[in-house]
């Protein structure tokens, strides 16, 4: 209810804020008419702006508007259709009409009603106006019966605590925002090859206001996707009558707020949904009763923030995807072969209906099968830099997940290098990145790979895709990369730093280069092209339909499969111990220079990303041999807004695996052992490692001390 309660209340808002804008356009359209009498098109706009306020006002359940708003359209319907002209009186008839709405709507503003007033004066002289052409010019109108003279000046503004800023100079400030990151980072970029204090801490300074500026300019960009989704009932209604259907939509997450640009791109897309799944998911009553369901079906839209994306939710409890009707149509059209389909499991049948024109809608009534247009709705999704997957359970029901980015303004990347060149990877894409030896590629099928933690990884080589010069170094990086539903490799020569990069659109000559999504300005004033995940795979001729495919089958999982499955960092010590944690606790891995660590009470701390970071090294707190280094590995840690620093040995591998943790740890600084990639490692306690940073840990022999 209180949903429900809270989207009523943000339409009537942005109610009151679009009357109050058409009552003050209809003043002029009105007095310019008046001056004009033949201009069709300003009538057009009068008749149209009160037709919007009698409509709304009416769903909104306001009788007074409503009625009011009806007697000015039934005087401008008369214009329109050049039964009546217009004359001085009746201008001032409707201008009396404009300035009593304006009262109901202050009124319902300041109380949440239309108030005791009386405008039955105001209806009495339009209604007459019709028949009473000479009906005098100076007739008094507006106000109530009784309104003193001092009343039908100009009605009051109305407060409100919110502002409507118009989109072009909310554009025009996102523009400068972003112009202003591009001189941050080049200032600080200068800065950190200086050694003046006030310098360096003018440009710390800037940094910080201009990421609060950009974090301000984007919220002020930011829209409820309940804008959206406002119109769905209604739309869901018509749809399912037309149907013969019976449909209950129900929203969670409606305040979820998403860029201005997304919530436009989306909409189309979510309607097509919304649309598919009652036209093709949800039964008629008669077959839901049948199969033990309500007669009514369902349709549960939600939106929530998922590690910096939104993601978009929208499912029905209907009959689900016929997988093998999917699979004869994937046969009948020549998409897959009759060796895959004896092959295909479900998941992948299902994401067959995303391909361009593939559909199962003919005149078989009792399928209800998706397929029709879900390519467009993918192409529009993917456009956006976001991921559409869909998941079905025949006779349960389906849904579609959706995710997207926040913004497409300003984005962290990571700077790559390849051929001699520079790129930018947007780090939604991101999914990790390895250092190997080339002796480490083979070929499938004359096609490279990588065996990444017992699966197989296709590789697309940049160089090689782009005609940029090779490199002949025998180490390349590979980032592991997210392109819709799917993973694959992009090598490359160097793997610089993170750098957030503001988006600039590509010239015309380059826009039909699908393997590029724009380009950027980096800290040093030079350009770079900003990869597109997608376009990139389709250019290399990679499919990327699913996860990377296991080497093993699930079967060879061993006893293992009765703990959850989990990343973990695996990482060594001074005397060859292992240490492994959640890959959920590392917020990076980072290398820190030794003279760069500082003495804080006691204790070794380092300045990092604005924030004084304590360090432990793994050698101190289990008593191991310590090397001196140049650059020290760090895991950098995070969890409940803590941060902290462990330095390592080195880091061994991501090790994606079913892990039983035997929890007999000799130490409160161990959770316990297990054995990773057949060999036993320390599974380190994240909170008790939080606690030595703070100082705050009390337990155990060591003390953790730095």
């Amino acid at each position: 209810m209180s949903t429900a309660t809270d989207g009523m209340e943000e339409i009537v808002k942005e109610f009151l804020a679009e009357s109050t804008e058409g009552l003050d356009l209809l003043d002029r359209n009105l007095v310019e008419l008046e001056r004009d009498p033949k201009s069709q098109e300003r009538l057009g706009e009068v008749f149209r702006a009160v037709h919007t306020i009698k409509g709304s006002s009416g769903m909104l359940g306001y009788p007074k508007l409503e009625s009011l708003a009806h007697a000015g359209e039934n005087l401008l319907s008369g214009l329109r259709d050049c039964k009546l002209a217009l004359h001085p009186a009746l201008t001032s008839g409707l201008l009396g009409m404009v300035d009593a709405l304006r009262e109901l709507l202050n009124a319902i503003e300041r109380t949440g009603s239309e108030g005791d007033g009386d405008y039955t004066s105001v209806m009495r002289v339009l209604e007459e106006l019709p028949r009473n052409s000479a009906a005098p010019a100076d007739t008094v109108m507006g106000g109530s019966a009784d309104a003193p003279a001092d009343k039908l000046q100009a009605a009051p503004v109305a407060s409100v605590s919110k502002i409507r800023v118009d989109v072009g100079l909310l554009d025009r400030m996102m523009d400068l925002a972003s112009e202003l990151v591009l001189a941050r980072n080049q200032t600080l970029r200068f800065a950190s090859s200086q050694t003046d204090g006030a310098l360096l801490s003018a440009a710390q300074r800037l940094r910080r206001v201009t990421t609060d500026m950009q974090e301000t300019v984007m919220k002020a960009r930011l829209q409820p996707i309940g804008s959206v989704w406002n119109t769905f009932p209604r739309l869901a209604r018509d749809l399912a009558l037309s149907c013969g259907k019976q449909v209950i939509v129900e929203m969670e997450g409606s305040a979820t707020e998403l860029d201005r640009g997304l919530i436009e791109a989306i909409r189309d897309p979510l309607t097509h949904i919304l649309r598919n799944a009652i036209d093709h998911g949800i039964e008629t009553p008669e077959h839901r009763i049948q199969a033990g369901k309500t007669a009514a079906g369902h349709l549960h839209l939600r939106a929530f923030h998922l590690a910096g994306r939104v993601q978009v939710e929208v499912s029905d409890d209907g009959a689900g995807i016929n997988h093998e009707r999917v699979r004869q149509r994937a046969l009948e059209r020549g998409l897959i072969t009759p060796e895959e389909a004896a092959g295909m499991g479900e998941r992948r049948l299902v994401k067959l209906v995303f391909v361009p024109g593939f559909s199962t809608a003919e005149k078989v009534t009792n399928f209800s099968g998706r397929g029709v247009g879900l390519d467009v709705v993918k192409t529009n999704i993917e456009r956006i830099g976001g991921v559409v997957d869909l998941q079905s359970v025949a006779g349960r029901g389906t849904t579609v997940k959706i995710k997207i980015p926040l913004t497409l303004a300003i984005l962290p990347a990571l700077i790559v290098n390849s051929g001699g060149q520079r790129f930018a990877i947007p780090q939604v894409s991101l999914v990790e990145v390895v250092r190997l030896e080339a002796r480490f590629i083979e070929q499938l099928y004359r096609a490279p790979v990588y065996r990444l933690r017992d699966r197989l990884l296709p590789l697309c080589f940049l160089d090689r895709e782009l005609h940029l010069e090779a490199s002949v170094a025998d180490g390349v990086y590979v980032a592991v990369l997210q392109a819709g539903a799917g993973q694959f490799g992009l090598v490359v020569d160097a793997v610089n730093d993170t750098e957030e990069v503001v988006v600039k659109p590509l010239g015309k000559e380059l826009r039909a280069v699908t393997c590029f999504a724009g380009a950027a300005i980096l800290g040093d004033g030079q350009v770079v092209l900003i990869l597109d995940m997608a376009g990139l795979a389709q250019l290399a001729g990679i499919v990327a339909d699913s996860r990377v495919q296991p080497l093993k089958p699930a079967t060879e999982q061993g006893s293992s499969r009765d703990h959850a499955a989990q990343s973990w960092l695996v990482s060594r010590g001074t005397a060859g111990s292992r240490f492994a944690l959640p890959l959920s606790a590392v917020a990076r891995l980072e290398e820190i220079p030794a003279t760069r660590i500082e003495c804080s009470a006691g204790r070794e701390v380092v300045q990092y990303r604005g924030e004084i970071m304590p360090l432990l090294r793994v050698s101190r707190l289990f008593h191991e041999p310590e090397q001196d280094r140049e650059l020290l590995p760090v895991v950098v840690l995070r969890e409940s807004g803590l941060s902290a620093g462990l330095v390592v040995d080195r880091i061994e591998d991501i090790v994606e695996q079913f892990v039983g943790v035997r929890s007999d740890p000799w130490c409160d600084l161990l959770e316990g052992s297990a054995v990773i990639q057949e060999r036993v490692a320390d599974v380190l306690n994240l909170k008790n490692l939080l606690a030595v940073a703070r100082g705050a840990f009390t337990g155990g022999a060591n003390d953790g001390s730095a």
